[in-house]
C-alpha cells in the first residue's frame, strides 16, 4: 500500500551556520496566522479553566525585586499537552521538529513544554539567564523551541537574546530562588530584542542567554515553549523530571528504554 509523501521543513544551510554562530535562529511564518489565532483562543481557554482550580502565576521572584514590577503577573501551564490535544498536535508537527533536527539530529526528543500568557499592561519579565542550570545535559543538544500565537513587539516584553553567548559555555547563575544571572552586568534592556509576529518560531540553544521585558501593551503575549534534546544526551544530573518527559517527537529512541520522569 503506497503511503503519503510528507513534506521535509528543512532548514538552509545558511540557516544552520546562523544559528551555530548565534546560538538562536528566528523563523518566520512556521504557522499562518489562522492557526496561531485558532491556538491562542485555546490558550486562553485553558488558563481560565485552571485559574478557577489554581494559581498559575509563574513570576520568578527576582522579577519582584522592584516597586514597578511586584504586580506583575505571568500565566503558566507546565505540560500543556496533557491538557489540551491542540498542543499534543503541535508539538509533533514536522514543521516544528524538522528545523530541530537539523540541528541536533535526526531524532528529537521531549523535555518539557511550557505554555506562557504575559497578561495585558503587567506581564511579568524574565531576568537573563540560561536554561542549563535548571537540567544540564552531557552534550549540550538541548535547545528551546517558542512559537508565537500572537504578536510580540517590543512594547509586550518579547524575547531577548544575548547573540553568541552560548559559546560561553554553562555560566554561575544566582543560587537564590530563581537562577539568573547578575541583574548588574546582564540587564534585559541591554539584549537584543527578538520582535516577533503571530505564528514565528524562536530556537535558541539552553547555554544562549536569554530574557524578556514586561508586558506594557494593552494585549497578552502568548507563547509556548518546547524543550528538546537528542535522545542520546544525558542529563548530567536527574532533575525537573516530568510527566511526558521522554517522548519522541521525531525519530527514535535509540536507547531502547524507558526515560521518562514523574510529574511535578
Amino acid at each position: 500500500m503506497a503511503t503519503a509523501q510528507t513534506t521535509r521543513h528543512a532548514l538552509t544551510d545558511e540557516q544552520v551556520a546562523a544559528y551555530q554562530r548565534d546560538g538562536y535562529l528566528h523563523l518566520r511564518g512556521v504557522l499562518d496566522r489562522e492557526e496561531a489565532a485558532q491556538l491562542r483562543r485555546e490558550s486562553h481557554d485553558l488558563m481560565e479553566r485552571l485559574g478557577r482550580r489554581q494559581s498559575i502565576d509563574a513570576t520568578w521572584q527576582s522579577a519582584r525585586s522592584t516597586t514597578a514590577q511586584r504586580e506583575t503577573r505571568l500565566l503558566h501551564c507546565h505540560n500543556a499537552q496533557f491538557q489540551s490535544a491542540a498542543f499534543s498536535r503541535l508539538i509533533v508537527d514536522p514543521r516544528l521538529v524538522d528545523p530541530v533536527a537539523d540541528l541536533i539530529g535526526p531524532n528529537v526528543q521531549l523535555h518539557h513544554t511550557k505554555l506562557f500568557v504575559k497578561p495585558p499592561e503587567k506581564g511579568s519579565p524574565f531576568p537573563m539567564h540560561q536554561d542549563h542550570p535548571f537540567f544540564p545535559h552531557e552534550r549540550h543538544t538541548m535547545l528551546a523551541a517558542i512559537i508565537h500565537f500572537d504578536d510580540a513587539p517590543l512594547q509586550k516584553g518579547c524575547v531577548r537574546v544575548v547573540p553568541g553567548s552560548h559559546a560561553l559555555g554553562p555560566l554561575e547563575h544566582d543560587p537564590e530562588g530563581s537562577f539568573h544571572l547578575p541583574l548588574e552586568r546582564y540587564p534585559v534592556e541591554d539584549a537584543t530584542p527578538l520582535v516577533a509576529e503571530a505564528g514565528d518560531m524562536l530556537l535558541f540553544s539552553y547555554l544562549t542567554i536569554h530574557g524578556s521585558g514586561v508586558n506594557e501593551s494593552s494585549e497578552a503575549r502568548t507563547t509556548l515553549l518546547v524543550q528538546m534534546r537528542a535522545p542520546d544526551d544525558p542529563p548530567t544530573i536527574d532533575t525537573h523530571r516530568s510527566r511526558g518527559q521522554g517522548m519522541m517527537l521525531r525519530g527514535i529512541d535509540p536507547n531502547g528504554k524507558e526515560t521518562g520522569g514523574i510529574d511535578t
